[in-house]
């Protein structure tokens, strides 16, 4: 299962982005999508989730500022980035975690993307 995000960049303090992730592969039933970041010299930390139902988790840091969003049909998952802070600069990443057909049988599986870059400038 291939998963590809977008829309990362660069802006400023205090402005808006809007990053996006989609799930490619055969048959694929996606229980959870995620969005993690990670900055130089840091781990990785959770940045949202959402499971299939539309039940959201975020980080105490990005609360009332980002919003998560899916599009099940769509194998997509989208994190809506307002009020950016410096802070928020990182490369972020998407998580899948589901089943999909391999070798026509149902296997579970857990993949990330390659990630985006975000660059909140002061």
């Amino acid at each position: 299962v291939q998963l590809v995000e977008s829309g990362g960049g660069l802006v400023q303090a205090g402005g808006s982005l809007r990053l996006s992730c989609a799930a490619s592969g055969s048959r694929l039933s996606i229980i959870y999508m995620g969005w993690y970041r990670q900055s130089p010299g840091k781990q990785r930390e959770l940045v949202a989730t959402i499971t299939g139902g539309g039940t959201t988790n975020y980080a105490d840091s990005v609360k009332g500022r980002f919003t998560i969003s899916r599009d099940n049909p769509k194998n997509a998952v989208y994190l809506q980035m307002n009020s950016l802070k410096p802070d928020d600069t990182a490369v972020y990443y998407c998580n899948g975690k589901g089943t999909h057909f391999r070798t026509g049988i149902r296997a579970e599986f857990d993949s990330w993307g390659p990630g985006t870059q975000v660059t909140v400038s002061s």
